[in-house]
C-alpha cells in the first residue's frame, strides 16, 4: 500500500497543549501507512526537541499574515513531499487554506483546540468562510464540535469530536528532590494563562492551609513574564504563601514529578480536553478538577476524580482537603483514572480515530487514493 503524506501544521512549536498534540500526532502516525511531516508557520519552540527523526520538518518563518515568500515555500514543500493531507491545528488553518488551493490540492483537516470558548467569542463570519474550504473538522471537545455544526453550519458528517492524548511514559525516572512532604503534595500542570485560573487555586490553598498547614503546592507550566504569571507571583507574595507554593516552570521530568505528588489539580474556568488530566491519569494520582470542557468526561462524571465548580475556591478546597485526609480514597481514584486513561485516551485509541477521519475525507474527495487501499486496522 502506498504511504499517504500527512503534514501537521501549527503556527509555532511553543510549549502548549495544541502544539503537543500536533507533535504527538506527527510522531505516532503508523509509518507503514503514512509519511509524517510537521510544519511550524511562524517559529520553532521547545516542543521541537520532541519531534522524532522519521518526521519531515519545515519552519516557514512567516512574519505577517499573508507572507508570499512563506506561502511559496509551503506550497513547494507540499509538492516536493507529495503531501495529500494537511492537518491544520488552531489558527494555522487560515494559512493552510491558501496552500490547499494550489496543485496538488491536498485534503484539509482542521483541528480546533480553542480552549477559551467559554470565555471568549471568535469571529463566526471568518470561521464560516474558512469552513467552506475545510474537508473535515476535528474538535477537542463536544462543545466545539457542536459550535462547528451550529455556528459554522457544517454537516455532522464533516465534524468529529476526538479526545487529545499524551504518550504513555516509559521507564520510571528517578524521583526528583521536591519541596513538601509525602502525603501533602499537590501539583498543578498548567501554563500561566487566564483561563487556567491559577488565582482560584491560590485562594483554595489559603483555605486548605488553615486546616492542614503541611500542604505544599507545586505549579508546573510555561508563561514566565506574562501578566498572568506576574499576578500569580504577586498573590503568592502578598498572601504569605511563598513557603507553601513552589513555582517550578517547565519541566522535562513531568511524570517523575507527578509520581512524587499525591493530588493533581486543575482549576480552569474554560478548557478543551486538558492534557494534564491524562498525565495525572498515567501517573496514577488522584485528581480534583473544575467541571469545564471535557473534564467531567475524562473523570467519568466524578467516578475517577473529584469535580468542582469553576471559580469556587471553597468547594475546591473542600475536595482537596477530603483527599489529603484519606490515603485510601486517593489510591482508589488514582487507580480508577489510570485504568480509564489507558482504556479511552491512549495513543492507539486516538490514532485509530484520526486515521478514520483521514480515510473518510480521502474517500469523499476521491482525489488521491482508492478507498480500498486505505484500511484502518
Amino acid at each position: 500500500m502506498k504511504q499517504i503524506g500527512v503534514l501537521q501544521v501549527c503556527d509555532s512549536l511553543a510549549t502548549g497543549g495544541m502544539e503537543r498534540v500536533a507533535v504527538n500526532l506527527a510522531n505516532a502516525l503508523p509509518q507503514d501507512r503514512y509519511r509524517s511531516h510537521l510544519c511550524s508557520t511562524r517559529e520553532e519552540g521547545q516542543m521541537a526537541e520532541f519531534v522524532q527523526p522519521h518526521v519531515g520538518r519545515i519552519c516557514l518563518h512567516r512574519c505577517k499574515r499573508f507572507d508570499v515568500a512563506a506561502l511559496r515555500k509551503f506550497i513547494g514543500y507540499i509538492r516536493d513531499n507529495e503531501i495529500q493531507i494537511i492537518h491544520a491545528h488552531g489558527t494555522s488553518v487560515f494559512f493552510s487554506i491558501l496552500a490547499s488551493g494550489f496543485s496538488p490540492h491536498p485534503i484539509l483537516i482542521w483541528h480546533d483546540h480553542f480552549g477559551r470558548y467559554a470565555t471568549e467569542e471568535r469571529p463566526v463570519w471568518l470561521y464560516r468562510l474558512a469552513a467552506k474550504r475545510v474537508d473535515s473538522v476535528i474538535a477537542v471537545n463536544q462543545s466545539l464540535a457542536n459550535w462547528a455544526q451550529e455556528r459554522l453550519h457544517l454537516p455532522a458528517v464533516r465534524v468529529r469530536y476526538i479526545p487529545n492524548f499524551v504518550c504513555e511514559p516509559g521507564e520510571k525516572e528517578e524521583s526528583p528532590a521536591l519541596p513538601g512532604q509525602n502525603g501533602f503534595r499537590i501539583v498543578c500542570v498548567a501554563n500561566f494563562r487566564p483561563q487556567k485560573d491559577h488565582l482560584n487555586l491560590l485562594e483554595a490553598m489559603r483555605i486548605i492551609l488553615r486546616q492542614i498547614p503541611e500542604t505544599h503546592l507545586l505549579l508546573l507550566g510555561n508563561g514566565t513574564g506574562t501578566p498572568c504569571y506576574e499576578d500569580v507571583i504577586e498573590k503568592i507574595s502578598s498572601n504569605g504563601l511563598a513557603g507553601h507554593i513552589s513555582v517550578m516552570g517547565l519541566r522535562k521530568d513531568v511524570y517523575a514529578v507527578l509520581r512524587a505528588c499525591d493530588i493533581g489539580v486543575l482549576s480552569s474556568s474554560s478548557e478543551g480536553l486538558p492534557l494534564a488530566l491524562l498525565e495525572y491519569g498515567f501517573a496514577g494520582i488522584a485528581v480534583v478538577a473544575t467541571q469545564v470542557g471535557q473534564c467531567a468526561e475524562v473523570l467519568a462524571g466524578g467516578r475517577c476524580g473529584m469535580l468542582v465548580r469553576p471559580r469556587d475556591p471553597e468547594q475546591m478546597a473542600k475536595a482537596i482537603l477530603s483527599l489529603l485526609r484519606s490515603k485510601k480514597r486517593r489510591r482508589e481514584l488514582g487507580s480508577s483514572l489510570n485504568e480509564r486513561v489507558h482504556r479511552s485516551y491512549s495513543q492507539e485509541v486516538v490514532i485509530r480515530q484520526v486515521a478514520d477521519v483521514y480515510k473518510t475525507a480521502l474517500t469523499r474527495s476521491e482525489r488521491f487514493v482508492d478507498p480500498s487501499e486505505h484500511r484502518i486496522r
